[in-house]
């Protein structure tokens, strides 16, 4: 069985965001995700009264108990140039008030890439964090998203989250979450398949379960330890069925919102649809 949210990033093209929900709806979504912005632009945006209006509207059509967003590609709070920094700080926090706008419940980031030093950027990254939590007041959680760990990306390891989380003002520690990538971790090198329990002990004694907000659930193109962010169909990748069979019948994980990233093909709504019941189906295997 599984409690927990449960949905798929859904696409924003032809309408923006209040054309989300239905498209979860679409798929029996009780969790959605989506890009507030083009990821891979630097313009910005603000959400008006009435784009969050209809977005409540058009959520309230459906089943869906948890939103989140994904920040843009482009930021890269860890950065030792001061122009990048200084403007993945400025989206950052542009993206924080349009969660914020939104009502959304997380928002995803990936940890940047240090470039130089490891430590100076875990430093840098977390300094950027607080700025811009500092900016952005409110109750959306930021989820710091573990990374497959290729080149000189940040959060590959639960320590390096950990890190992050530590150098932020305690008044601010609340607000950070966790997000567990399952292709991603299994490519950092902690072994889901082989010894999921250990994994999620190494979890436990680093960061702790209750930081555990929210989960990608993917498979892998590429084998275990590749350092290589590479998202397969449930349970067709290198991860195989057994891992998200234990997710979605696991406790320690019932109440832990749980969205796909997975291929989606020609036909986004059949394919989420599919791997979101083979996931269903899974949680009945107790």
């Amino acid at each position: 069985m599984s409690e927990a949210p449960l949905g798929a990033h859904v696409s924003t093209a032809g309408g923006g965001t209040i054309t989300a929900p239905p498209r979860a709806k679409a798929i029996k979504a009780t969790a959605l995700q989506l890009f507030t912005k083009a990821a891979s632009r630097w313009a910005e945006r603000e959400v008006d009264a009435a784009e969050r209006d209809a977005f409540h509207a058009a959520l309230a059509e459906t089943e869906v108990r948890v939103t989140m967003a994904h920040d843009s590609y482009l930021i890269n709070l860890a950065s030792p140039d001061p122009a990048l920094r200084r403007r993945s700080i400025a989206s950052f926090a542009a993206e924080l008030r349009r969660c914020e706008a939104l009502g959304l419940t997380y928002l995803v980031s990936h940890p940047g890439n240090f470039m130089d030093d490891r430590a100076s950027g875990l430093a840098r990254n977390a300094d950027a964090i607080a700025e811009a939590l500092e900016q952005v007041p409110g109750r959306t959680v930021l989820c710091l998203e573990t990374t497959a760990g290729s080149g000189t990306a940040l959060g590959a390891t639960f320590e390096e989250l950990a890190a992050i989380i530590a150098r932020l003002p305690r008044a601010q520690q609340p607000r950070v979450g966790v997000c567990v990538d399952s292709c991603h971790v299994y490519a950092a090198g902690y072994d889901l398949l082989k010894d999921y329990d250990g994994v999620w002990r190494r979890f436990d004694d680093v960061l702790g379960m209750p930081r555990l907000r929210t989960m990608h659930l993917n498979d892998s193109k590429t084998p275990f330890g590749s350092r290589r962010d590479r998202h397969e169909r449930i349970g067709e990748g290198s991860l195989g069925k057994k891992p998200f069979q234990r997710i979605m019948t696991d406790p320690r994980l019932a109440k832990v919102a749980k969205v796909i990233e997975t291929p989606k093909g020609d036909d986004h709504t059949k394919n989420d649809r599919t791997m979101l019941n083979r996931l269903r189906r899974y949680a009945q295997l107790r």
